[in-house]
């Protein structure tokens, strides 16, 4: 999968880079022939020097900079370098005095230099010396260009990976929360169905086809990392109205999901955990309990809230339980909607309340 990604980038990274050679080599050449009366020489020279510092360049991006610079040796990255500097320049400076020179040309530039210095004998301009400041100055800055594209790629390929990490992250989120709803709630559920099998054989038939539809969602729908809301809202529905199978008559409950809306893709699985922990911790055996759980959906926003009593018969280590599967669901909703959400949790001695609030959704269909 990830050479499917990184191959058509290098393709067109390296087919700009053959572009530039290709510029860089023509225009001289066009611009010698038509204007500079076809002096080979000096054409030769700026190849020279331009393959010069093309290898300064692509040693430095390709072998110093990932292996040295970008590993935290930066001092050996330097000496090397350096080294490579001052090589390629006497290197060039042979290849220019003894494949290249122009004698012509010499005795011109040195008559010219004699005439502007007022000196006749003995002038000895400075050329090896600014030669080579040049050649240094201009592989610094060739080298520099290197080190920022090598920290870009870098940073690049440091971003695809947190993407990938979180995107596996979300996948491990997702697995935790179908792995919580399933075991306790199917068995439940269906020891439930069991015993309404020889009281009431129509609503054992349509808490099975429901149970069908929510275990085809968990196993199905929600693997693709999206769903429609109006799938979501079903399966909640269909998972309250399970859960009403094991409530006694002294639990109110009151359920308010939206009719009318325009559906829209979102990740799955969202809320569930919150209606999960209020039939969890809300029903008691005897004291009289409730639940309160609404939706509202419109083109800015999506509003969920879920209410519950605190029940006596409630567990120190439950509510610990259910703290850390609502840090779970935060980790989760950070991730997917980062900046886009808004999560607010109060519990007290005897109520406990979830408000989210989801702004800014996907463009509604």
């Amino acid at each position: 999968m990830n050479k499917s990604i990184s191959l058509p980038n290098n393709w067109i990274k390296w087919m700009l880079h053959a572009i530039a050679w290709i510029i860089i080599i023509i225009i001289p050449l066009y611009l010698n022939i038509a204007f500079g009366g076809g002096n080979l020489h000096r054409l030769y020279d700026f190849y020279l020097r331009t393959f010069s510092a093309g290898v300064i360049f692509y040693v430095g991006y390709l072998w110093l900079v990932p292996k040295f610079f970008l590993q935290e040796r930066q001092i050996l990255y330097f000496v090397i370098l350096i080294g490579l500097i001052i090589a390629s320049h006497f290197l060039t400076n042979l290849i220019q005095e003894y494949l290249l020179s122009n004698p012509v040309d010499e005795a011109r530039t040195a008559e010219a230099m004699k005439r502007m210095s007022g000196k006749e004998q003995g002038f000895r301009p400075p050329r090896q010396v600014f030669s080579f400041f040049t050649h240094f100055i201009s592989s610094l800055l060739l080298s520099g260009f290197a080190v920022g594209l090598g920290v870009t790629e870098k940073l690049k390929q440091n971003e695809k990976k947190q993407k990938e990490m979180e995107k596996e992250k979300l996948h491990s989120e997702l697995a935790f929360l179908k792995n919580q709803i399933s075991p306790h709630f199917f068995f439940n559920t269906l020891n439930n169905i069991y015993s309404l099998i020889g009281i009431d054989g129509p609503t054992a038939q349509q808490s099975v086809l429901k149970l069908s539809k929510m275990m085809r969602y968990l196993l199905y729908e929600s693997e693709q990392g999206e769903t429609r809301m109006s799938n979501e809202i079903d399966f909640m529905d269909n998972y309250i109205d399970l859960m009403k199978l094991r409530l006694n008559p002294r639990v109110k409950l009151q359920i308010e999901f939206p009719k009318d809306y325009a559906d829209f893709s979102i990740p799955p699985l969202l809320f569930i955990p919150f209606i999960e922990n209020s039939f969890k911790h809300g029903v008691g055996q005897r004291d009289k309990s409730f639940i309160n759980i609404r939706m509202e959906i419109n083109k800015e926003r999506i509003f969920f809230a879920a209410e519950n009593s605190i029940c006596k018969n409630v567990q120190t280590g439950d509510l610990q339980h259910s703290g850390i599967g609502l840090e779970n669901v935060k980790k989760r909703l950070g991730l997917l909607f980062p900046g886009k959400y808004e999560l607010k949790i109060d519990q007290g001695e005897a109520i406990f309340k979830v408000e989210l609030t989801i702004l800014n959704t996907k463009q509604q269909v």
